[in-house]
Order: C-alpha cells, then sequence, then structure tokens
C-alpha cells in the first residue's frame, strides 16, 4: 500500500506543474507522461500498472520491452 499523503503529494506536484506552464489547455499525453513519471518515483507496480492502460499494452512482448526499459533506465 501507498501512503495516501504521498499520492497526494504526487498530485499536487502534477497540478502546479500544469499551472505553471502557463498554458489554457493541456494535451492528454502530458497529463499521462506526468502521471507516469509520478508512478515511476512512487510505486513500481503502479507505474506499470498504468503504462499497460496508458500505452495500450496488447500482447506479452510489450510488457516485457517496458520492464525491459525499465531495468536499463534503473541500471543506469
Amino acid at each position: 500500500p501507498v501512503d495516501p499523503e504521498k499520492v497526494d503529494r504526487m498530485i499536487n506536484g502534477i497540478v502546479r506543474q500544469l499551472e505553471s506552464s502557463g498554458d489554457q489547455e493541456v494535451p492528454s499525453d502530458k497529463i499521462g507522461e506526468l502521471v507516469m513519471e509520478g508512478l515511476a518515483n512512487l510505486d513500481s507496480v503502479a507505474y506499470v500498472r498504468f503504462a499497460s492502460v496508458y500505452r495500450e499494452f496488447r500482447e506479452a512482448k510489450d510488457f516485457e520491452e517496458f520492464i525491459g526499459e525499465l531495468q536499463t533506465s534503473v541500471s543506469d
């Protein structure tokens, strides 16, 4: 389980980033990327679950590629 306070901080951080951009309209893909970034720092399982829906994984190889990218970025 993730501490609800940490989730609130993540959400507030995303909102602040969007507000500080000054844009009147924000594309949904920008929001999705910010959520993925926040989840990556918060909970790896939630990150992978969100990514699977957001990036529309269709096959097991999609997961394999994503996890491979994740492992590469963590080891750098």
